[in-house]
């Protein structure tokens, strides 16, 4: 049996990265001696299916598109009703392949379609950057109430952030997608950041994962000193923007 996973692992490798080709998402594999012979023969589970793989992941684009076509309607209506856009910007993406399987096997969990559908929840996500906290509630709260979609889960890390100082709010987000021949309910996870917020976790995402860095713990200590610091300034320009809207209604 040993034998035979050895020469899985050398052989069926490339016919399996060959296979998964059209998909041209499997990063972060190419080396066969990167990830051990049972990794290979899990990843292995999909090698025929690689056509129903595209079909879920084309799901979970089209539940992208759904939640990104009502962003954009609110934000033409909110912006003619508040002569302002409440974001700035919408960022997008599906998970890579390598991505998917790194967190089901963080899960204990083997890669297939059925695990990559049931457990996990943010294959597509969503990040929404406003310019003010209240947008970010304000915006939750909208598409919250819309009939057609269901949150199945909130985390609001701005109410109360994680240690590290990490603010955002968090919303899995249940949408219908129509196909030709039936509708299906898709995942979605939304991000609502301030620019400010989204700035301090784009630095540390990309410094957290550098090696060998002395003095951890201070640079931690910064880094939420930093957080708190950004989390002041968002509501001083909230505060501001308020005086100002206050001052046109006065006029």
């Amino acid at each position: 049996m040993a034998a035979k996973r050895s020469g899985y692992s050398k052989i069926d490798f490339a016919k399996l990265t060959e296979s998964l080709d059209n998909i041209k998402e499997l990063e972060g594999i190419t080396d066969s001696n990167a990830i051990s012979a049972s990794d290979i023969e899990n990843l292995a589970n999909i090698k025929d299916r690689v056509k129903d793989f595209q079909i879920l992941m084309m799901k979970y684009e089209c539940a992208l598109s759904e939640v990104r076509t009502k962003l954009d309607v609110l934000n033409k209506e909110l912006s003619l009703i508040n002569n302002r856009n409440p974001f700035e910007a919408i960022k997008m993406r599906i998970k890579t392949p390598m991505s998917i399987y790194k967190k089901l096997n963080d899960k204990g969990l083997d890669f297939t379609l059925e695990n990559i559908n049931e457990n996990l929840s943010d294959i597509a996500g969503i990040r929404v950057i406003c310019s003010f906290i209240d947008d970010i509630y304000m915006l939750a709260d909208c598409l919250a109430n819309q009939d057609d979609i269901t949150v199945l889960q909130q985390k609001d890390y701005i109410a109360a952030p994680k240690n590290s100082g990490y603010r955002s709010l968090h919303l899995i987000l249940q949408v219908p997608i129509f196909l030709t021949q039936n509708k299906e309910y898709m995942k979605v996870e939304v991000q609502f950041r301030t620019i400010a917020m989204d700035f301090w976790a784009s630095l540390e995402h990309k410094m957290k994962y550098k090696k060998n860095i002395e003095n951890q713990e201070v640079i931690s200590d910064d880094l939420k000193f930093s957080a708190d610091l950004i989390n002041q300034l968002d509501l001083r320009m909230q505060q501001i923007r308020e005086k100002i809207d206050a001052s046109e209604d006065e006029q």
